[in-house]
């Protein structure tokens, strides 16, 4: 079966087809560490819509799985492909397609990345809001496909608040149009939200029309406060938000992730305090925000600096942007966490993440989105994430379940993947796993697109 479906994917697609075996072999993983089991068939590395629905004919015909792939910076193994597996590239669907300054919206493919797409919006006084810690590296494509967060969440909104329509390839190639151009648009479901966040499990974005703001003038202010608890930090970011100030960024730094930035850079931000809380501030009441801001913390014995000085202010915003950085650079094997919970119950989930880690003997170094509530809880071990220790496991389960006791969610930027799957019906219950599984074979009936993902496999 696997030759006449390569057979085919050559005849449409000839040198679309990729079969270089280190390039198959990078395919097997991700940013999250973890392999999927075997070699996939072959990537084919689409150029043009037409690509993608030749692809996903074939593959619908004979019920070869497709895992599609952009970036591969994903942090839950949604994107892996393993054995028998086709690998369907968008990363060289790259093209802008059109910029609109009147209506603050631009026409774009799916393998564009964050970044790249910012810098050319600029040219025209705009910029799109979504702000993942990876936008250098991350395509706007997979940007979508996981719903990503990042750290200008608190003030501007995930993914979803930034995307106004979609073109989606379906699993039998058939292409499908859903949102509208307009700002607003309520006519029948809102398919193009369905689209956002499924992990590539019930069509292909190939192209996407993004909501567009006007590029951020004036000054930014800068905010780095070290606090002598993550207890005093956290009330200050819940008293700032309780205030009403809004900040662009707010972010909190636990101890450990503190001792490991500081292991990695050689700059000595252990000493300073037991938590670290990043405040940005924008917009036409940026200085008198940060003004507030400072003193608030000053008033809970935070060490506070300030300045709106650009090289100064990204000094700051590092500390934070290293934080993934310092916890990879430590050589060991690592899993990324990703739980939210309401931001009155954050002093909560990080005094059970420091009893979790003190009871399986575990490093856990937790950067946060103290703006929403979403944390990283990072665990470090010795071994693999091709065979985590049965203890680690014990320790994440733990994690998820209080997060869920405390009203929160398993995730609230990284996605399910195969990282989080065991756990996701325990978070939406019996009935609405069962609805959600028959979405997706609504989509896909022949369960081709990314299958394994999200939801475990059925018994």
């Amino acid at each position: 079966m696997s030759d006449s479906v390569v057979t085919e994917l050559q005849a449409a697609l000839g040198p679309r087809l990729d079969f270089d075996e280190a390039a198959l072999e990078a395919c097997r993983t991700d940013r999250s560490g973890m392999y999927a089991t075997g070699r996939p068939l072959v990537i084919v590395r689409a150029e043009s819509i037409a690509d993608v629905q030749a692809t996903l004919r074939i593959a619908h015909a004979h019920g070869t799985p497709v895992v599609t792939r952009g970036a591969g910076s994903g942090l839950a193994g949604a994107a892996i492909a393993g054995d028998g597996e086709i690998v369907l590239s968008t990363e060289r669907m790259r093209k802008i397609h059109e910029i609109s300054v009147d209506n603050q919206l631009c026409v774009v493919e799916p393998g564009i990345l964050n970044g790249e797409l910012n810098a050319e919006l600029a040219k025209h006084g705009l910029w799109w809001a979504p702000d993942p810690a990876s936008k250098a590296i991350s395509s706007v494509g997979g940007n979508i496909a996981m719903n990503a967060g990042g750290l200008l969440c608190t003030k501007y909104g995930v993914t979803r608040e930034a995307v106004l329509a979609l073109k989606v390839v379906l699993a039998d190639g058939e292409l499908l149009e859903v949102g509208h151009r307009t700002v607003k648009g309520v006519t029948g479901y809102d398919l193009c939200a369905l689209m956002i966040g499924s992990e590539g499990t019930l069509g292909v974005i190939v192209e996407a029309t993004l909501q567009l703001r006007p590029l951020v003038t004036g000054v930014v202010p800068t905010i780095g406060c070290y606090f002598p608890s993550i207890a005093d930090a956290a009330a200050c970011s819940a008293e700032i938000t309780r205030r009403g100030l809004q900040p662009a960024i707010m972010e909190l730094l636990d101890r450990h992730m503190l001792r490991a930035i500081t292991n990695y850079t050689g700059i000595d931000f252990a000493s300073r305090g037991e938590a670290y809380l990043l405040i940005q501030t924008d917009g036409h009441a940026a200085l008198d925000e940060a003004e507030s801001i400072a003193a608030l913390a000053r008033e809970r014995g935070a060490d506070v600096e300030v300045t709106t000085d650009p090289e100064a202010a990204a000094s700051l915003v590092d500390v934070r942007r290293n934080g993934f950085l310092a916890v990879e650079a430590m050589g060991q094997a690592m899993l990324v966490e990703d739980v939210a919970v309401p931001r009155d119950r954050m002093v909560e989930m990080f005094d059970a993440l420091d009893d979790i880690a003190e009871r399986y003997g575990l490093f856990i170094a937790t950067p946060s989105h103290a703006g929403d509530g979403n944390l990283h809880p990072t665990i470090v071990f010795e071994g693999s994430l091709d065979d985590v220790p049965e203890h680690v496991w014990q320790a994440a389960s733990e994690m998820f379940t209080k997060a869920l006791e405390l009203g929160g969610t398993l995730s609230g930027e990284h996605g399910i993947g195969l990282l989080k799957r065991r756990w996701l019906g325990e978070e939406l219950g019996t009935r609405q796993y069962e609805l959600q599984q028959q979405i997706k074979r609504l989509f896909d009936p022949k369960d081709i697109l990314n299958p394994g993902k999200v939801f475990a496999p059925e018994q």
